[in-house]
């Protein structure tokens, strides 16, 4: 089951009589046999509500600062055409009865609540995303996270970790950013990648011939469903633990970081996809920054005095955020410099800022 939220909004130059807008509109909710209950809002305008056939709800308000909205509900087998009808009849009457009032009418497509596919997804930013996607292809709860790959019919299969969009088939312009943009050459590297799951970075690496790639990613289950369902971002890279110049090590990150910097094991590049720069805007308070510090630090000491680290950052929009992460390059056990460019990642439909640093 699925319900249909449709809205029309009619901002007004002006305040209306507020009991006889509603008054002007009851033929046209009677004509659909839909019944009525006038609320007392205790000096906050009008409300209404209307009862119709098939399930059918509809809650009128017009507000004392001037607007009017109408929120109609109804199932998603309901007569769309139909409801089309009574939306334009209430839209041409409010047009006849508030005259030149108007200033703005706005309908939006109706929201699909409770549908056994999920297309809405907010951006980092928090602006809500209706995506194209028709089906669900892989879902499992690991110990570690939710794990969803849904099918878009414009990005192709995005994988979905714990509510957020991580990467899709379409998006090569980010595993491209998140290896230096093209500029960098691998070949006879000794490369880490940290998460990548996806697979997409490794695979790219591993076309350049480096010396040795090595991918720590904590979630056997993320690798699984995406060398089923991501072989366009992957190809058959993950069919195999180990190839000839590459090893994926199913394990957390951190002790193995920090047994490298044990050893004084070095690399030339770090990229690390494990998570972007929070949004939470307490650095000193939030889990999540504690451990981007602890891997920033980690990484910086296994990196070579020529190397390079790679990460996300997190939407162009969130510049508070963004600015702490800078903050944070200031203090770790050896100062760095850095550079940050701004990429166009496709399912995201937004801006993603993505960094590169190195040792001064």
């Amino acid at each position: 089951m699925a319900l249909r939220h449709y809205t029309l909004d009619v901002s007004l130059s002006s305040p209306v009589d507020c009991a006889s807008t509603v008054h002007g509109l009851l033929s046209i909710f009677h004509e659909q046999e839909m019944t009525e209950t006038i609320h007392d809002t205790d000096g906050h305008g009008s409300i209404a509500t209307f009862v119709g056939k098939n399930g059918r709800v509809v809650l009128l308000r017009v507000h004392t600062q001037g607007l009017v909205t109408i929120d109609l509900q109804c199932y998603d087998d309901d007569n769309l055409v139909q409801l089309d009808n009574l939306l334009n009849a209430l839209e041409k009457k409010l047009k006849v009865l508030l005259h030149g009032n108007i200033t703005r009418i706005k309908r939006l497509p109706p929201l699909r609540r409770g549908a056994e596919v999920d297309r809405y997804w907010p951006t980092a930013d928090g602006r809500l995303i209706e995506y194209d996607i028709d089906r669900v292809v892989y879902e499992e709860d690991s110990q570690y996270q939710n794990i969803k790959i849904l099918h878009s019919q414009q990005f192709g299969n995005i994988l979905v970790l714990n509510g957020d969009v991580n990467l899709a088939e379409s998006d090569f312009a980010y595993t491209q950013a998140i290896m230096g943009s093209g500029k960098e050459n691998y070949a006879g590297k000794e490369v880490l990648i940290l998460g990548g799951g996806d697979g997409g970075i490794l695979a790219e690496v591993v076309k350049q011939k480096p010396k040795m790639v090595t991918m720590v990613e904590i979630d056997q289950k993320v690798i699984d469903g995406c060398k089923m369902h991501m072989r366009k971002t992957c190809g058959n890279i993950l069919d195999n633990l180990k190839g000839d110049c590459y090893q994926i090590l199913v394990e957390d990150c951190v002790p193995v970081l920090k047994k490298y910097v044990q050893d004084g094991k070095t690399f030339d590049y770090v990229i690390n996809d494990l998570t972007a720069v929070p949004i939470s805007t307490e650095p000193e308070e939030d889990s999540t920054w504690e451990f981007l510090r602890l891997i920033l630090d980690l990484s910086i000491k296994v990196l070579c005095s020529t190397g390079k680290y790679f990460t996300q950052g997190n939407s162009v929009n969130l510049t508070e955020a963004l600015s702490l992460y800078e903050e944070q390059l200031g203090k770790l056990s050896c100062p760095v410099g850095f550079s940050k460019e701004v990429v166009c990642v496709p399912s995201y439909l937004e801006l993603w800022v993505f960094y590169t640093v190195w040792k001064k």
